[in-house]
Order: structure tokens, then C-alpha cells, then sequence
């Protein structure tokens, strides 16, 4: 009988164990950083610079689309080159503990700035265009964004025809 009931025990205990172990050793996708929308996504410095993107319908100039969060204490200005070869750098000033969207109807509680129009940019509708961010003695970062035209409904407020 004790045999009996230690073999229950045993196949209970592991049972248990097996049940809830799988999540110990499973890969959590949920703890990882991704993009989960059209743009990219880059941190510099105290800035978080989420869906960047480029909307452009004829490849020759384009606007620039991004939320910028200035999680510092204090007022920066943002540094933004695109291309190979850098180009013009427009700064635009973001201000201590705000958030700052471009290229974006309103938003509550956002403050929702001028849109940043990129002249010369050169790149198709589909394609990626190098960009580069940096603002003060931060080290700056170069991102790959997407260039796309007005065709999905949330940017056709940026196209030109």
C-alpha cells in the first residue's frame, strides 16, 4: 500500500512539475522590444524616437513621420540628416518631459508639431532611407526607415495630390 501510494505521489509530483515547469524554459516573446507599426524605432540619449517613418508619393521629396519623448530634464534640440551622404541637418526643439508627434492629426495629450517636409530625398515609395538622429553631445544613431506613399488611410492627410 505505502509502495502504491508513493508511486501516486511520485506521478502527481511530476505531473505537477511538467505542467508548469514548460514556461521556465520557453523563449517569452512578449519580453522583447519590437515595432508594431509601419515605422521603426530608436533611442538616443534621453530621447525615444518611436515610428519613424518617410511618406512620400513621388520618391523626389517627403515627409517625415515620428513621436519623439523627451524623458530628460532638459529642453533639446533634435538633430535629423538623411541619405548617404548626410545632407542638411533640420533640428527641431523638444521640449523637457514632453512628447512631440510630426505628421499626425491631432492627439490628446501630444503635442503635435509642423511636419518635417525632407526635400531631395531621392528614394521610392517601398524602399529604405538611411537616417541619421543626434541632438547635443549625445552619440547619434543611423536607422533604416521605410519610405511609404498615402495609400494606407492614416497618412493620406500628407499627400500631395
Amino acid at each position: 500500500m505505502k509502495a502504491r501510494l508513493a508511486a501516486s505521489a511520485a506521478l502527481a509530483l511530476g505531473l505537477v512539475l511538467g505542467a508548469s515547469g514548460c514556461s521556465m524554459l520557453t523563449y517569452q516573446a512578449t519580453t522583447e522590444k519590437y515595432d508594431a507599426s509601419d515605422g521603426v524605432s530608436v533611442d538616443v540619449g534621453d530621447l525615444d524616437l518611436r515610428n519613424i517613418l518617410v511618406v512620400s508619393e513621388d520618391g523626389e521629396d517627403g515627409i517625415l513621420v515620428m513621436t519623439v519623448v523627451n524623458n530628460g530634464d532638459d529642453d533639446v534640440e533634435l538633430g535629423v540628416q538623411f541619405g548617404e551622404g548626410g545632407g542638411d541637418t533640420q533640428t527641431v526643439e523638444i521640449e523637457a518631459g514632453a512628447t512631440a508627434a510630426f505628421g499626425v492629426d491631432e492627439v490628446e495629450g501630444i503635442d503635435v508639431l509642423d511636419p518635417i517636409v525632407l526635400e531631395g530625398i531621392d528614394t521610392m515609395p517601398g524602399a529604405l532611407l538611411p537616417m541619421y538622429f543626434q541632438y547635443g553631445d549625445t552619440e547619434g544613431i543611423q536607422k533604416q526607415v521605410p519610405v511609404l506613399d498615402a495609400r494606407l488611410a492614416e497618412y493620406n492627410h500628407l499627400s500631395s495630390e
